[in-house]
């Protein structure tokens, strides 16, 4: 019979908002196709590091498992990504992962968005719909739009465009890339742009589109493939025609 094969993962943890981080190591029996929640899994039901010492269950959070709706954010060996579509087979051991640090640390790899959510906020990334409309008189989408819109459509607030993103943190007031191309996203969109104004108004404030250093390092982070930066770019084309509107209607 074979002997058994193990992974060993540390884990960067956290009691608390306010407490110091520290590492902790576990070993995993290895199996084909394993993934890191699958993993995180197992150390749950038994947590017992890799020196023999039984301790708190890591938490981490996890929804929908199958890359839609993005709350296994963390950093993996380096990188932000999703934990539920990390394969273990395609990953460097041992693996470490740690909590995405643009965002509050609740505990271990559990984050706080709600600066994200904020954000969506500020830049009303929704449509306002009165129920007015019955369905065959409300706009339609453009069809040279449909596309992009579809793609940008895939976000799920994840998180690791921010993350990666250099100019997002303590040092910097900028949204980050989700939000802007969320606030492109509806502002192509039919009944959208009827806050089209309202929107590039706000990305000309403190924080909003030029703070964007175009690293391009959102598009190689983003796990759903969109082109961030090029929508960004897009945006940042209208926000500047509406300055420009701002001087001649004053």
């Amino acid at each position: 019979m074979a002997e058994q094969k193990f992974v060993t993962f540390v884990i960067e943890r956290q009691d608390g908002p306010d407490s110091k981080p520290y590492t902790q190591e576990f070993d995993v029996p290895y199996r084909p196709s394993l993934n890191v929640v699958a993993a995180l899994m197992e150390i749950q039901k038994n947590p017992v590091t890799r020196d023999g010492k039984k301790v708190a269950p890591v938490v981490w959070e996890c929804n929908c498992l199958e890359k839609v709706c993005g709350a296994c954010m963390m950093v993996i060996n380096g990188k932000a990504q999703q934990a539920c579509c990390a394969l273990i087979d395609n990953l460097k051991w041992p693996i470490h992962l740690a909590p995405a640090r643009t965002f509050p640390v609740i505990r271990d790899l559990l984050i706080d968005r709600t600066v994200m959510f904020e954000s969506l906020k500020r830049i009303q990334g929704w449509i306002n719909i009165d129920g007015t409309w019955k369905v065959h008189e409300a706009p339609r989408q453009n069809p040279y739009t449909a596309a992009t819109a579809y793609e940008i459509s895939h976000c799920m607030t994840c998180g690791c465009c921010l993350e990666a993103c250099p100019n997002v943190g303590p040092q910097s007031d900028f949204i980050g890339p989700a939000p802007l191309a969320q606030a492109y996203l509806f502002n192509i969109n039919p009944t959208g742009q009827y806050d089209e104004e309202k929107r590039l108004n706000v990305l000309m404030e403190k924080g909003g589109i030029t703070s964007c250093g175009n690293s391009q390092n959102c598009v190689e982070a983003c796990p759903k493939g969109i082109k961030l930066t090029t929508y960004i770019a897009q945006l940042n084309r209208d926000v500047n025609k509406q300055a420009l509107r701002n001087i001649f209607n004053h």
